[in-house]
């Protein structure tokens, strides 16, 4: 019998959840559609239109669904994720912004459908931990003055 994780983000989309997840899918190597429910003659949508879809990314469980236009994502809520390589942040950001995304302070991002992500180097938690006060703060600031984080110019900043 297969587990099913308890606890899972559930996304509200207007219409183009099929679309987000199909991206959202080809962008992260452990990614995998797990199951689709689609409308029946009862609606809400029109008969076969996806209702919802349940996906997987690096091992996250997610639902999303097509719910209308009655409520919008917002930066209250993001998807962080944890990046070990400059060429990890970059394929990332790159992929996430593009077709209408938009980047925000301090690796942040808009998808083009709304939602918030973060991408952040490993390096960062460490580098904003220094043991040494202003070499900390130092990073702080650096990381301040960016939109994408670049992994050099942190650490950079902490020598």
């Amino acid at each position: 019998m297969a587990t099913t994780q308890k606890i899972k983000t559930f996304l509200w989309f207007d219409n183009n959840a099929e679309e987000a997840v199909r991206l959202y899918t080809s962008i992260f190597q452990n990614a995998r559609i797990l199951d689709e429910v689609r409308c029946g003659d009862a609606g809400p949508g029109p008969r076969g239109s996806l209702l919802t879809v349940e996906f997987e990314l690096e091992g996250q469980r997610f639902v999303a669904m097509n719910g209308g236009p009655h409520f919008k994502f917002n930066e209250a809520i993001s998807l962080a994720v944890t990046c070990e390589t400059q060429e990890e942040v970059d394929a990332l950001w790159s992929k996430l912004t593009e077709g209408g995304g938009s980047e925000s302070q301090c690796g942040w991002l808009k998808d083009r459908f709304g939602l918030s992500w973060q991408i952040v180097p490993s390096a960062l938690p460490r580098l904003l931990q220094h043991p040494e006060p202003a070499k900390a703060a130092r990073v702080m600031q650096a990381m301040l003055q960016m939109k994408k984080l670049d992994i050099a110019r942190l650490e950079e900043a902490a020598r």
